[in-house]
This record gives C-alpha cells, structure tokens and sequence, in this order.
C-alpha cells in the first residue's frame, strides 16, 4: 500500500529544511542597504547607496536564487546592466536562508537579475552615486 504525503507534512518538511541552510559568513561593514528574496521578487527593487557601500541580498525564499549583473548571463541582455568601469558580478546561488554581499565601488546604475526567475519579472537596480 503506497503512502502520500499530506501537503501540511511537505511543508513542514520544507520549513525544516529552510531553517537548516547555512548562512553566508561576512566581516565587513554594515551593509548601507538591504534587499529581500522572495519567491519572484526583489525588495525593494530599486536601492541608492553611495561608491564604497555594500548592499546585502537576504533570501527569506523556500528556493534558491542568484544576483547577477552579467550581460552574458541574461536571457534579455537589456535587462542587466553596469557602468562603465565596473566588473559583471555573479552571486551563484544564494540558498534558501542564506545572504550574499556585494561592495560597488564605481558609481552608476548597476540593473541585475536572478538567472532562473528573470522570465518571471526578478529584476533589480542599484544605484550608486
């Protein structure tokens, strides 16, 4: 006799493993901003920070995500984008629970992406002054 499931035990079984994704270690200064993870978005979507700050992505998810400005990373390259001078930069997978930082230093509008949700609107903007 096969056994199923019930979605209330998946979802404990989900939270359970959410609570054991390590958290990414950081010794550097307190982020000037932080952005939120979730399931298809960015938030805020759009944060000013100024050249020398780092900005700090939380993923509070169930999935994984990325934080990509790379060009030739993006589905729609016009999606993505960073000011002259400044180097593409790549989280890789930010797990569930976890955070990534990243310091800029030139200033300008960095425009970035989460590699697997881009098709569903997970956009993003930096701007650095």
């Amino acid at each position: 006799m096969k056994k199923f499931l019930g979605a209330s035990t998946v979802f404990v079984l989900a939270s359970a493993l959410v609570g054991c994704a390590s958290k990414s270690a950081y010794s550097g200064p307190e982020p000037a901003a932080t952005v939120v993870m979730h399931l298809h978005s960015f938030e805020p979507s759009m944060a000013t920070i100024k050249a020398g700050q780092t900005v700090r992505w939380n993923n509070t998810s169930i999935i994984w995500h990325t934080v990509s400005d790379d060009p030739a990373l993006a589905k729609d390259p016009s999606h993505v984008a960073l000011p002259a001078g400044a180097a593409a930069f790549d989280s890789g997978k930010v797990e569930a629970g976890s955070n990534w930082w990243h310091t800029f230093s030139v200033p300008g509008t960095y425009k970035y992406i989460c590699k697997p949700h881009e098709s569903k609107g997970m956009l993003g903007t930096i701007v650095v002054q």
